[in-house]
């Protein structure tokens, strides 16, 4: 409870609690309303808390599965807190701006990457040493307008399974989109959305960078948790193969040797006997003639 309480005290002082003028408000929001003053609506930190603790719980356990989670949130105040939380753990981010049809035409954004990656090499590798300063300069502006919207995404090989939205209003195409195809959409949700369009809401106050600061970064802690105990099982799963390993490889040589005795055991009585039975022989009849 403690643990909850000083959260909900690092909350509070973060400003989480502000929400929009009333007369902004959406009243599906009404679950999440504490209070209203001085026409500002008030967020229950209460919710918050036990929304946020569900939701990082619930990305934990996709980034413990392996799964990636992509970050978006391209308002200004959110931009460089998403870029680094999602650097830090290695998720895929969009902090730019949304193309149209990121997700549900993945395939041919992955090609611009593609494309984008190519002329990174290429310029890179000297493949373009033998053009003209103007073209490789209109080639490396091209590149960085791409790198700036697509790099986040570079190496996203697939779909996503879930997305972390910051401010679902604004994010309103990349929540459409996901939702068309079925992804899990997480997001901090204010006093001026409707909490129902994502599976997961986190009501907060996603105009504060503080706010967004602490709410994106508890997210983050939880997935480099998930990612962690990933990395432990697996370390764990390796450990156990080779104690296997090594026991069968025991087994094994045991198993030589023992055959190995026994062939040589064999070989020995053999042996003795075909050396007795030359001098018996030659007694005998030896013994015979004389």
């Amino acid at each position: 409870m403690e643990n909850n309480t000083s959260l909900q005290q690092q909350l509070l002082e973060a400003g989480v609690h502000f929400g929009h003028l009333k007369k902004k408000w959406n009243p599906k929001m009404l679950p999440y309303i504490f209070a209203e003053k001085k026409g500002i609506h008030i967020i229950d930190l209460n919710k918050t808390v036990e929304c946020l603790q569900e939701t990082a719980s619930v990305l934990k356990q996709i980034a413990r599965s392996g799964k990636k989670i992509l970050f978006v949130g391209t308002k200004k105040q959110a931009k460089d807190i998403v870029n680094e939380c999602a650097k830090r753990v290695n998720m895929p981010f969009v902090t730019e701006r949304w193309l149209g049809g990121m997700l549900t035409n993945f395939n041919t954004v992955r090609k611009s990457v593609k494309k984008m990656q190519s002329i990174e090499k290429m310029l890179g590798d000297g493949s373009f040493d033998n053009i003209t300063k103007k073209e490789r300069l209109t080639l490396s502006r091209d590149k960085d307008k791409m790198e700036k919207v697509l790099g986040g995404i570079s190496q996203l090989g697939r779909v996503p399974a879930a997305l972390f939205i910051v401010d679902i209003g604004h994010e309103h195409i990349a929540l459409a989109e996901a939702k068309r195809l079925g992804i899990s959409t997480f997001g901090v949700v204010d006093t001026n959305c409707d909490p129902n369009k994502v599976d997961f809401a986190i009501p907060a106050n996603d105009d504060a960078t503080k706010s967004i600061a602490i709410l994106v970064n508890y997210i983050t802690a939880a997935i480099a948790e998930g990612l962690a105990e990933r990395q432990a099982a697996k370390d764990e799963e390796v450990e156990e193969t080779t104690d296997d390993e090594k026991e069968k490889k025991a087994a094994k040589l045991l198993a030589e040797a023992e055959a190995e005795g026994g062939r040589g055991g064999r070989g020995r009585s053999q042996g003795g006997q075909r050396r007795r039975t030359p001098t018996g022989g030659s007694r005998g009849p030896g013994g015979g003639r004389r």
